[in-house]
């Protein structure tokens, strides 16, 4: 008999259980990239959007929402996104007196499991409907470039040799890829980076956002490692570095980390 690594069998629980949820530190990773728990050198959060929400009210009538969650990114902990799915649908055949009740579940779960506060939004689907669909900045992905590097190299980056002034750029690529630490998955995305500063030489930093295609991590976990490897590389005065994945398994998680405080929204790219 051949052995098919897809399909294997998991059990989705419908019945509110929030044991599910499994927080992974983030200390181990920021220790590996030089980054000092204690004094992180980034603001910012990881917002998730959540589309297969779905409750009973109490006379057992379904109610389906979309959710979205804020995490600090200076909370203990992330949450493996499977675990978050799997803790979601617990939700599907229990009854709760309304919204509010969901909304005050979940953001008790999920703060004890991240180690800080988390803030919960929810719309129903009529509201949704209204979320602004966002066009991107300069798009850098149609420059003439030759790959030769699949995994995160710091040393891609480099300033424009031809352009010493200060200047203030917001640039985009469609062609951020990465691979679940988990379940091996590819993690499809765009990242939009920020700055002010000398000028960044535009093919390097597409060969650099080309260069996680092979990586394995988290996405808070990738947009943490291009923030720290720009800031070192090419030096700005300023920097905000945030990414929109593209959902997989109902969920998307779109991390921004930046060198100043800033609240950013939740609009999305089309291709979410």
């Amino acid at each position: 008999m051949v052995f098919l690594p897809l399909g294997q069998q998991t059990e989705y629980v419908a019945h509110y259980d929030a044991n599910l949820l499994f927080p992974i530190a983030r200390v181990d990773k920021w220790s590996e990239m030089g980054i000092e728990s204690e004094k992180l050198p980034f603001y910012g959060e990881d917002i998730w959007n959540a589309y297969e929400v779905s409750w009973l009210d109490k006379k057992g009538k379904p109610i389906v929402a979309v959710a979205e969650f804020r995490f600090p990114c200076d909370s203990p902990n992330i949450i493996e996104s499977k675990s978050f799915k799997l803790y979601l649908n617990s939700f599907n055949q229990t009854q709760f007196e309304g919204q509010e009740e969901v909304i005050s579940v979940l953001q008790q779960d999920l703060s004890q499991a991240a180690g800080a506060d988390v803030f919960v939004m929810i719309r129903d689907l009529e509201a949704t409907e209204s979320l602004v669909v966002i066009k991107p900045d300069f798009c850098i992905d149609g420059l003439d470039v030759t790959i030769t590097e699949y995994h995160p190299n710091p040393f891609l980056l480099q300033l424009n040799k031809h352009h010493d002034e200060v200047v203030e750029e917001s640039l985009v690529s469609h062609l951020l890829k990465s691979n679940c630490p988990v379940t091996n998955q590819p993690d499809w995305g765009s990242v939009h980076i920020e700055y002010k500063g000398k000028a960044i030489d535009h093919a390097a930093l597409l060969k650099y956002v080309i260069s996680f295609r092979e990586h394995t991590d988290f996405h808070e976990q990738c947009v943490e490692r291009i923030f720290i490897d720009i800031m070192r590389q090419c030096g700005p005065e300023s920097l905000l570095v945030s990414a929109r994945y593209v959902r997989r398994g109902g969920l998307d998680i779109n991390p921004y980390r930046a060198s100043y405080e800033i609240t950013l929204g939740n609009d999305r790219l089309t291709r979410q």
